[in-house]
């Protein structure tokens, strides 16, 4: 059996493996392509790093952290807690497959940070923060200290 369409990419090594005179040819190219398809599934799955779900959720945490702490005088930021998250983020970024380039770009990116700052605040009006009013944002604040989430976990009530 010979084939004589072009073929490209992962189809090549399918047609070699058919077209092979001797079946355990035929089955170690076979299995040879479908290895290399494997392997290289993952990097292929990799979505841009700002869409990733749980990145993005870790980050508007700490956005929110942030901008409670900035509005309310009785709560302030355990800021080594929260460098311990950037740090366990950064890691899992990395594992994920992401470059040490692409999480420094996405870190620093202004536009992204205002994407995340615009988040934040309306995640926090949502939950009935006003601006100008410290006493909406400090209600939030204990809230979440007192629920053990992440955004409470990244805040000291000091009163």
């Amino acid at each position: 059996m010979r084939l004589s369409t072009a073929r490209h990419g992962i189809a090549k090594g399918f047609a070699a493996a058919l077209a092979a005179e001797n079946p355990l040819e035929a089955a170690m190219k076979l299995m040879l392509t479908l290895a290399i398809a494997l392997i290289a599934a993952p990097a292929l799955a990799l979505e841009p790093i700002n869409q990733d779900k749980h990145i993005n959720h870790t980050l508007l945490q700490g956005f929110i952290a942030d901008r409670i702490n900035d509005n309310c005088d009785s709560i302030s930021a355990r800021k080594l807690r929260a460098l311990s998250e950037l740090n366990a983020l950064r890691s899992y970024a990395l594992e994920k497959g992401y470059t040490t380039a692409e999480v420094k770009a996405f870190v620093t990116s202004k536009a992204e940070k205002a994407r995340g700052k615009a988040e934040a605040a309306e995640w926090l009006k949502t939950k009935g923060a006003v601006e100008g009013d410290p006493a909406s944002f400090c209600r939030i604040g204990v809230e979440e200290i007192a629920k053990d989430s992440l955004i409470g976990q990244l805040l000291r009530s000091d009163g």
